[in-house]
C-alpha cells in the first residue's frame, strides 16, 4: 500500500483553473471585457484548451490575482 503525501491547498489553489465566468466573479470585469481583452491580447493571460473560435478558455488563478494586486491603488 502506498501512502500519499498530503496536498499543500495553497499550492493548489494556485494551479487552479478559472473559466471565464469565475475570473469575471473575481474581477467584476463582465464577461464581454474579458472578451475583449483576449482578442486585443492585453488583460490578464489565459489558456484554450481547444483550438478554434469556441475553444474553451481558462484563466490560472495566480495570474488573475497578479492581474488584481498590480492595479491595486495605494491608500
Amino acid at each position: 500500500m502506498s501512502r500519499t503525501k498530503p496536498v499543500d491547498c495553497t499550492a493548489q489553489q494556485q494551479d487552479e483553473w478559472l473559466t471565464p465566468r469565475e475570473a469575471s466573479a473575481l474581477t467584476k470585469l463582465s464577461l464581454q471585457t474579458l472578451a475583449n481583452h483576449r482578442s486585443q491580447k492585453i488583460g490578464i493571460p489565459y489558456t484554450k484548451l481547444s483550438s478554434g473560435r469556441a475553444g474553451r478558455v481558462r484563466y490560472r488563478r495566480t495570474d488573475v490575482e497578479q492581474y488584481l494586486s498590480a492595479r491595486a491603488v495605494a491608500r
